[in-house]
C-alpha cells in the first residue's frame, strides 16, 4: 500500500483527549465510542481538526469499542457492527470535509484489556491463551477490515500473545496493519524484551509498520533502536503525564523537538496519544516541515 513513503508521516492525537476538551464526559466504559451512538458529529469534527492541524492520518473512534460492551448498553450485535463500521464512516467524512490529498483513515483495534475497561491494557497476561485472544478479536476485526479504512492499527498492545493473535489474524484475512506496543521503558507492560514482540511481526507483509504508542515520550528513541526488522517505525506517546486512576498528574514532555529526534533516528509515522491535542500535532507537523 501507498501509506509509508519516503518522508515522515504525521500521525493524529488523543481522540478522546480532543473530545474531553470539547466538553464530553468520557467516563463510560465504552470511552470515546460511546460519541458514536450519542454525538458522531463531534467525533467528526475532531477527526478534521487533526487533519487541519497536519495529521495525515486519522484513527477511529473503535479503540475501546467490542461487541461485549456494546451489549452492556442493551446494542445488538447487528447494531454493534454498524457502530464499527460507523467509526471508519465518521473518519472518512472528515476526510472529505477537509479535502485534502493524501489523508488516511486507521481503524484502531484496542487491546483485549481496553475493553474490559478496567486498566488491564497496561498490565497484559489476562489469563487467556493465543487461541482464546484469537476468539475473541475475530469478529471486531472482521468487521472493520471490512469498512474500508486504509490500515489496521493493531495498537497500545501490552502483551506478545496478544500480538500474536493479531498479527496471525490479519495475515489470514490479507489486510494491511500496524502493530503499536505499550511500554515501559524496553518491554511490553507484560514484562516482555521489546526485541521479542516485535519479532512477532517480522515476515508477516501485512504488518506495514511496527512500533510504540500510549508511552512515555522518553522510551520512544529506545524503542526506535530496537525496532530494527526491516519495518518502517511508528511512534506516538502520551503528553508525558500521568493518570493515577482519578487525574492527571506531572509535567508534559511531549514536544515537536522530540519529534525531530525520533525522526532523526528512523521513525516513518510521529503523532500522539493521550493528553496530545491538535496544538500538539500542528506543532509537530511545522517542526518536521522545517526539517525537509
Amino acid at each position: 500500500m501507498g501509506l509509508i513513503g519516503d518522508s515522515v508521516l504525521i500521525g493524529d492525537g488523543g481522540l478522546a483527549t480532543e473530545l474531553e476538551a470539547r466538553g464530553h464526559d468520557l467516563s463510560d466504559p465504552l470511552w470515546s465510542a460511546r460519541l458514536l451512538l450519542d454525538a458522531p458529529q463531534e467525533i467528526i469534527a475532531v477527526h478534521a481538526a487533526y487533519f487541519r492541524a497536519g495529521a495525515k492520518i486519522a484513527t477511529t473512534a473503535s479503540y475501546q469499542a467490542s461487541f461485549e460492551g456494546f451489549a452492556a448498553h442493551g446494542i445488538g450485535r447487528d447494531d454493534a457492527g454498524a457502530l464499527l463500521r460507523r467509526s471508519v464512516e465518521l473518519a472518512m467524512t472528515a476526510r472529505e470535509e477537509v479535502g485534502k490529498d493524501g489523508l488516511w483513515v486507521a481503524a484502531s483495534i484496542g487491546p483485549y484489556g481496553a475493553a474490559l475497561a478496567d486498566g488491564s491494557e497496561y498490565r497484559g497476561r489476562y489469563g487467556l491463551s493465543v487461541a482464546g485472544l484469537t476468539r475473541w478479536h475475530r469478529p471486531r476485526l472482521e468487521v472493520l477490515a471490512a469498512a474500508g479504512a486504509d490500515v489496521l492499527a493493531l495498537e497500545t498492545i501490552p502483551d506478545v500473545d496478544e500480538a500474536e493473535a493479531l498479527v496471525n489474524l490479519v495475515h489470514g484475512l490479507g489486510v494491511p496493519a500496524w502493530l503499536s506496543y505499550t511500554i515501559s521503558g524496553t518491554r511490553t507492560r507484560a514484562g516482555q524484551p521489546l526485541a521479542d514482540a516485535f519479532a512477532v511481526a517480522e515476515g508477516v507483509p501485512e504488518i506495514v509498520a511496527i512500533g510504540v504508542n500510549c508511552c512515555a515520550p522518553g522510551d520512544v528513541l529506545p524503542a526506535i533502536a530496537i525496532a530494527d526488522i526491516g519495518k518502517p517505525v511508528i511512534v506516538y506517546p502520551n503528553s508525558g503525564e500521568r493518570w493515577n486512576g482519578r487525574a492527571w498528574t506531572g509535567s508534559r514532555r511531549f514536544s515537536g523537538q522530540l519529534a525531530r529526534q525520533w525522526a532523526a533516528a528512523g521513525a516513518r509515522i510521529i503523532g500522539g496519544c493521550c493528553r496530545v491535542g491538535p496544538a500538539d500535532i500542528a506543532a509537530v507537523a511545522a517542526l518536521l516541515r522545517e526539517q525537509t
